[in-house]
């Protein structure tokens, strides 16, 4: 599956169809908290992350998650991803543990997509 790199806004439909193309149901993606951008794509989260990375985004900023988009936009969002697992600040489990980071991640995707 392409990797899309989205730093502007698109439609839920368009959301849909890259998940479509995909896995069906769900989208990878990983969101740069600080560029507030996300790939969308990619057979593992590390795809994703490693584009972000060669175009000049920080390892510290960039967090995995997957993205359901027939869900409602309360459950669309699980912040679980191998490229997560961080404990030298505290991340010890794929699940982002930083409430702020989450809200963060929320925030950058509903200026995404909508």
């Amino acid at each position: 599956m392409e990797i899309r790199i989205i730093k502007e806004k698109i439609t839920k439909e368009q959301l849909k169809e890259f998940a479509e193309e995909g896995y069906g149901s769900a989208l990878k993606a990983v969101v740069d908290i600080e560029k507030e951008i996300m790939a969308l794509g990619g057979e593992f989260h590390s795809d994703a992350k490693d584009l972000l990375l060669k175009q000049g985004s920080e390892q510290e900023s960039l967090w995995g998650i997957d993205i359901y988009p027939e869900k409602s936009k309360d459950k669309w969002i699980e912040f679980n991803s191998l490229i997560n697992i961080r404990p030298s600040i505290g991340n010890r489990s794929m699940e982002i543990q930083d409430n702020k980071i989450k809200d963060k991640i929320r925030q950058i995707i509903d200026n995404l997509v909508g």
